[in-house]
Order: C-alpha cells, then sequence, then structure tokens
C-alpha cells in the first residue's frame, strides 16, 4: 500500500514527528484498521524513505498514545479504538453517551444496597448523621470490553426502594427520572490520573499500576439539593474525554458560571456556592 502522504524533508519539522501524525491519520481515517498488523519497521522506511531510528520514534509516540502496540516477534499493531465520552460536562450519564453513539453496553452489578456513609459523603450529601445512602457499585462493559468501574452514592430519601431495583442495563439517570422525577441539573467532575491499586486492579481485570483515569462527581437537583455523590475509574488505554470550550459571559463569571443543563461541568450556583469534592 502506498502511503498517503509523504516526508517533507524541506520543512523543520522532525521526520518522526510527520511520521507519527501521518499513521495517526491513517489510523483515524480507517487506512490501517483496528488489530490491523503496521507494515514492518523495514518497509516503514522504504515507505517513507526514512531511518529505522525515524520509524521507531514513530511507533514508540503512536504506544504512548495507545494507539498501537507493539509484540515482539509479530510486530506492530493498531488498538481497538478509544471510547471518547462528553458526559464530563453534560447531565447525562455514561449509558445514554455510549447508546446514542451505536454502542453496545452491558453492565455487571457488584452491589445494590443501602448503607451508613462515611463522612465524607455525609458532608456532601448535606446529610444528618443517621442517613443512610443507597450505595451501587457498578462494571460497565462497552463492545464487549471492559471500560468502567463506578460507584455511585445517592440520597435514600429521596429515592426510597432504588436499592430494589434492577439496574442490569439500564440507564440510573432514566431511572431516576421514570420512578422518581429526579433530574440532574448541575454540578461538578473533577478528573485526575490514577494508577490502578491492587483492587481496582482485579475488579477491571488489568494490572496493578495500569492507568486509570480518575472521576469523581457531585450532582444537584434544580433546588440546589445535592443528589448523587459518584467516582468513576476508567481505563486509560480505552477511554478519552472530549471538553467543550464556551465563552466567558462577563468579568462575573470568573467566580461564579452560569449553570445550565448542556455545561454540566462548568455549572455552578451562585446561590448555593459549594466546596470543592476534593
Amino acid at each position: 500500500m502506498a502511503p498517503t502522504k509523504r516526508i517533507d524533508k524541506t520543512s523543520p519539522i522532525p521526520y518522526y514527528f510527520q511520521l507519527n501524525n501521518i499513521l495517526k491519520e491513517d489510523i483515524d481515517n480507517g487506512t490501517w484498521k483496528h488489530e490491523e498488523p503496521l507494515p514492518s519497521e523495514a518497509k516503514l522506511c522504504s515507505m517513507f524513505e526514512v531511518s529505522r531510528t525515524v520509524v521507531r520514534q514513530a511507533l514508540n509516540e503512536l504506544e504512548k498514545d495507545g494507539l498501537v502496540r507493539r509484540e515482539k516477534g509479530r510486530g506492530t499493531f493498531v488498538t481497538k479504538f478509544k471510547i471518547q465520552e462528553h458526559f464530563i460536562q453534560k447531565t447525562y450519564g455514561f449509558y445514554q453517551e455510549m447508546t446514542s453513539k451505536g454502542l453496545e453496553v452491558k453492565t455487571e452489578i457488584i452491589e445494590c444496597k443501602l448503607i451508613t456513609p462515611h463522612q465524607k459523603i455525609i458532608d456532601y450529601l448535606r446529610l444528618k448523621s443517621n442517613q443512610k445512602v443507597v450505595k451501587i457499585s457498578r462494571l460497565r462493559v462497552v463492545n464487549e470490553e471492559l471500560v468502567v468501574f463506578v460507584v455511585n452514592y445517592l440520597r435514600s430519601d429521596l429515592c426510597p426502594g432504588l436499592e430494589e431495583e434492577d439496574l442490569t442495563d439500564k440507564s440510573l439517570y432514566q431511572v431516576l427520572w421514570e420512578k422518581y422525577g429526579l433530574k440532574i441539573s448541575y454540578g461538578k467532575r473533577d478528573l485526575e490520573a490514577k494508577v490502578a491499586s491492587k483492587y481496582e486492579a482485579k475488579i477491571m481485570k488489568v494490572c496493578k499500576g495500569t492507568p486509570l483515569m480518575y472521576l469523581e462527581s457531585l450532582s444537584y437537583l434544580e433546588d440546589g439539593t445535592p443528589l448523587e455523590y459518584f467516582e468513576a475509574w476508567h481505563r486509560g488505554d480505552r477511554c478519552k474525554f472530549s471538553v467543550e470550550l464556551v465563552p466567558v459571559r462577563g468579568s462575573e463569571s470568573r467566580i461564579s458560571l452560569e449553570k445550565t443543563d448542556s455545561i454540566f461541568w462548568l455549572g455552578t450556583s451562585s446561590e448555593n456556592q459549594h466546596k470543592p469534592i476534593r
């Protein structure tokens, strides 16, 4: 197969960087399909008229980005696509995000029960010391691959009996709306990189120390009542997040940003200033 683009040897841009971008573009547009082997290093050298050092640097960058995997004695293979998520900034959940893209979502319920929460949850959800919450631990599988482990804590006084609901292959947010008339209006979500502990590695069937993206979320109803706190661990090699940038509406927005249904990541309430999640 002839290359779609050539290395511009008159450009000041390093050859390996140009080659990395060419291969990345070809992977994105389907020239090289998922799980298909790339040409050998020697073949790539010939195709692009560059040294093996350049090819190896380019492949190293692709591997760091999770776009290829290199198998000793076998070659370099295009990895499965990364699941792109926008729900970090939206008021809908993971299930709606994935199914709206035509992806198959399956859920394994690890636990769904009433518990006495620890102090952090009490503070976040503004509970009395004797109040219980519904704890839901789930594994989310997309197109037959485990990608997310999520633990939700919800105020049981607002959704009584939720612990009895069968949430297998269902949207939690849809159940909250249809059964309890509860709709999340705004909130705060924090994202950071972590590595899998022994417990998370076992749950997610990955090696200890595997890169994960950790998401913390605190969600509110329209009147400012906190409804839900959750923690989610996403596989770093299978997920990526897309965040929409929006214009700031006036200097006062630097302190209190307007809350809307669509800008969940940025939404706060000027009359209800809450402590950060962490």
